[in-house]
């Protein structure tokens, strides 16, 4: 069988050596070189000629994480690495999917377009802002869902009155599958803004009282939208609110207005590394599911298959 080479970029080797570590097998030798005015020269250290390439990289803020990529994805193209695919635990830009208003760019397609032309293969991510962003690339796409690894968290809390919930209306199909799993209700919270990262007003819709409420994201950037929610629960008489999000973006005031909020607790994945450190978030890892998945590419083995239908 051909060859795996596993390699990481700058900023997520905190991530990317625990996926090596479950997966069974060293990260590659790289290297990383930067001109005096910022710009980057990675160097693969090792023959990658023919070989299932992994490059593992979140393109968090900043940019150069995703110019790393997209320099590695070419250099890897350029030593005539058999298939490369690139593994992005956290996608940045895609919360622009579309034109909701004039002259404006699609962002989450131009980001694809650089990918694909870089040479990428294949693409592995998790949890999409939007699941139709699948289609803007013209290469497989294994869109990895956090379902896997929150599920068997949440079954192990023992709660007894559990409802879950979304913090907006875009979010209502993510919450409604672990409502229908664990058979429990559903609500909706239903915000208006009239700015980007600042709401104007919150309504619940839905019965709340008494209910340990689960809130369901697959982002929080600035908590805005999830502190607001959970105070507009308590209000509505709920016992206690966590919170689930897949990317803890956690830019501004998050960490402040986490703090200061009605939430229990934030249950957040490791695609992105936390900036600082609070009592209220804990941090559940992806990197067996990875590892699972890069094996399963490998091998030509169903991905789908990790994860609860």
């Amino acid at each position: 069988m051909t060859s795996v080479k596993l390699f990481s970029g700058t900023n997520s080797e905190y991530l990317s050596e625990k996926i090596a570590d479950y997966y069974g097998y060293p990260l590659g030798n790289k290297s990383l070189f930067k001109f005096s005015d910022g710009e980057m020269q990675p160097v693969i250290n090792e023959s990658v000629r023919g070989s299932y390439v992994f490059f593992i990289q979140s393109t968090f803020a900043p940019a150069d994480n995703l110019m790393e990529l997209l320099l590695l994805i070419d250099t890897a193209k350029r030593a005539s690495a058999g298939y490369i695919t690139a593994v992005i635990p956290y996608f940045g830009y895609a919360r622009q999917d579309r034109k909701d208003k004039p002259r404006v760019p699609i962002s989450a397609k131009l980001i694809a377009n650089l990918i694909e032309a870089a040479g990428a293969n294949r693409i592995m991510t998790m949890d999409l802002h939007a699941d139709q962003i699948q289609g803007f690339f013209d290469i497989p796409v294994d869109h990895l869902k956090s379902e896997a690894i929150f599920m068997p968290y949440i079954s192990k809390m023992n709660l007894e009155h559990v409802t879950f919930a979304s913090p907006d209306v875009g979010g209502v199909k993510r919450a409604r599958t672990y409502a229908k799993y664990f058979e429990r209700p559903l609500v909706i919270c239903d915000k208006y803004r009239k700015v980007a990262n600042e709401i104007a007003g919150m309504t619940v819709i839905g019965d709340v009282e008494g209910a340990d409420v689960i809130l369901m994201d697959d982002l929080a950037d600035t908590a805005g939208t999830l502190c607001r929610a959970a105070d507009a629960l308590v209000e509505k008489g709920a016992n206690s609110v966590r919170a689930f999000c897949t990317h803890p973006v956690l830019s501004g005031k998050a960490y402040e207005n986490i703090e200061k909020s009605q939430l229990k607790e934030l249950i957040v994945c490791d695609t992105i590394p936390l900036k600082q450190k609070s009592e209220k978030i804990k941090v559940l890892t992806t990197a067996k599911l990875f590892a699972r998945a890069i094996r399963n590419t490998h091998e030509h083995r169903s991905i789908s298959a990790l994860f609860v239908e």
